[in-house]
């Protein structure tokens, strides 16, 4: 396989490049998933957000946007005491505020899948 230069790490960015990146998705979990783990990295690298993947998984729900809309002040001091999370209020409030929005695109488009891939018509741009 071909891979681009940027992921020829003989490991976990290889993996991603061969099994998720630029492979269209349209599972709304995955999307939040992929929204949140973009929230966190403002500032920071993909390659960090890909090693403490499975530590979001634990303090957002498995990224079950539904349950992170409803999270509290509790919430966000549970995850800033996490062992290996990235410790940004701002970030994990973003995070919240995000599922919230979310989930007023799902009432309004039946899912955020539908909303997103509206914009191409269902179809998939490959940029060169």
């Amino acid at each position: 396989m071909e891979r681009c230069a940027w992921c020829r790490d003989g490991g976990r960015m290889e993996a991603y490049h061969d099994t998720q990146w630029g492979i269209p998705l349209h599972d709304d979990r995955g999307q939040f998933e992929f929204l949140m783990m973009e929230v966190m990295q403002c500032g920071l690298s993909w390659a960090l957000m890909l090693k403490k993947r499975e530590i979001f998984r634990a303090c957002f729900a498995g990224f079950d946007y539904e349950r992170v809309a409803r999270f509290t002040e509790a919430d966000i001091a549970r995850i800033l005491e996490t062992p290996g999370m990235i410790r940004s209020r701002r970030k994990i409030e973003a995070v919240i505020r995000n599922a919230q929005l979310f989930l007023e695109v799902i009432r309004e488009y039946g899912s955020f899948s539908r909303y997103l891939w509206g914009f191409t018509g269902g179809k998939n741009y490959v940029y060169r």
